[in-house]
């Protein structure tokens, strides 16, 4: 079944939540549970420089904020039971050609699906020293929040075209 990625809508935003939490659930059989607290889209929400979501009703997003002047992937994220089938592909895809420039984003730099997937689509890590404010800010963000505690995380960027 083809799913059409779209701008998402007002109607969407309730059904955001929940598609994170089932996609969190895959990190479980690696040992990573993600301390309690809301998700990164109720954080982000609406606020989002772009969110886009994939399907109608959406099983799956991907949350675009702006940091240090650039767009930067804050989140990604498909339902659990739509995972393992190349539906993340059109999601990334989108948010690299529509980025017009740099394109930054934090994951777990082991996990199959994060750092060595990230890196089949162009991305690679960024040294630290060129790490902007903002971008270390929210590096220090994820520190304080235990992100950093469930595995090994990277800086990774895609060079704009």
């Amino acid at each position: 079944m083809a799913y059409a990625v779209r701008p998402a809508e007002h109607r969407d935003l309730p059904l955001l939540a929940d598609i994170e939490r089932s996609a969190d659930g895959v990190f479980g059989p690696l040992g990573i549970v993600f301390p309690p607290g809301p998700t990164v889209i109720e954080e982000v929400g609406d606020g989002a420089l772009q969110l886009l979501v994939m399907g109608d009703p959406p099983v799956g997003f991907a949350a675009v904020i702006e940091v240090d002047g650039h767009r930067h992937l804050e989140q990604i994220a498909l339902r659990a039971d739509h995972t393992g089938r190349g539906l993340g592909r059109p999601l990334v895809e989108r948010v690299i050609a529509d980025a017009g420039g740099d394109l930054t984003l934090i994951t777990f730099r082991d996990v199959p699906w994060n750092g060595p997937w990230y890196a089949r689509f162009g991305f690679a890590e960024m040294p630290e020293p060129e790490w902007g404010p903002q971008l270390r800010a929210h590096w220090q963000a994820e520190i304080a929040a235990g992100l950093h505690e469930l595995g090994p995380r990277v800086v990774m960027r895609h060079r704009g075209r």
